[in-house]
């Protein structure tokens, strides 16, 4: 089921999503300070283009440069990536098939706006990262 709920979210969100994430990843990665979040904008943009089966988890031995990545990540991109998800998840909804794939959308917004501090798992190990 995780295949065909992914396949279908990849037609309609899904690569549009990637493309968003692969575009601040790379606007990211033009100066050196910025690497970091670049690297953490291609991890979400990958979890963007196939998120069924995949949870995110706070990692407890982040610490403060996470927190000030944070901030400096959600002036940044982040706030520009949480709007295409709005955007994305509220046209989703529209329809009664889009709903589960408009809900999906909104999961992701706490990670596209904090994504520092954060890993992607799979769902059948939420607990095996702590």
């Amino acid at each position: 089921m995780k295949t065909i709920l992914n396949v279908i979210w990849l037609i309609l969100s899904g690569f549009w999503l990637f493309l968003g994430y692969l575009f601040a990843g790379v606007l990211l990665c033009i100066t050196i300070i910025g690497i970091p979040f670049g690297i953490a904008a291609f991890r979400i943009g990958v979890y963007a283009l196939w998120p069924f089966g995949y949870t995110t988890v706070e990692r407890r031995d982040a610490g403060a440069p996470s927190c000030i990545g944070n901030v400096l990540w959600l002036v940044l991109a982040g706030w520009w990536l949480a709007i295409a998800h709005i955007v994305t998840g509220i046209a989703l909804c529209i329809t009664i098939i889009g709903i589960p794939f408009g809900i999906a959308n909104f999961k992701l917004i706490p990670v596209s706006l904090l994504p520092l501090g954060r890993e992607i798992v799979p769902t059948d190990q939420p607990f095996t990262a702590l």
